[in-house]
């Protein structure tokens, strides 16, 4: 008993040889695709890591501003000769107080913005 010779027609090869090809091509593009979401992650994250760095050094410079501040705004509150000084003192140690928070909010604005970029 013989075997019938089953012939693969051309088309049928020639078909399969452009899928195999598209399949390779595809994949081709989704790991380069996948290499760049990588790349992107990582330049992101080296990103957002120096940009926390870069806050937290912020915050410990402002908190020794703040601290810095409020210990010559008491020195100066203990050297007043009446209640009236103390509290023009106190008026304008709150003003300087709430101008040096708004610039403060607004470099720690300056940094979050330029993390998102």
């Amino acid at each position: 008993m013989q075997t019938p010779n089953f012939e693969i027609p051309t088309e049928m090869r020639d078909f399969a040889e452009k899928s195999v090809d598209q399949a390779r091509n595809a994949v081709g593009v989704m790991m380069t695709n996948a290499h760049k979401a990588v790349d992107q992650f990582q330049t992101g994250s080296k990103t957002f890591q120096s940009t926390l760095q870069a806050a937290v050094a912020k915050g410990f410079d402002h908190a020794q501003t703040n601290a810095s501040a409020a210990f010559d705004h008491a020195q100066k509150l203990v050297r007043a000769k009446d209640f009236r000084e103390a509290y023009e003192l106190q008026t304008e140690f709150l003003r300087s107080q709430i101008a040096a928070l708004q610039a403060q909010a607004k470099e720690f604005g300056s940094l979050a913005q330029n993390a998102t970029h």
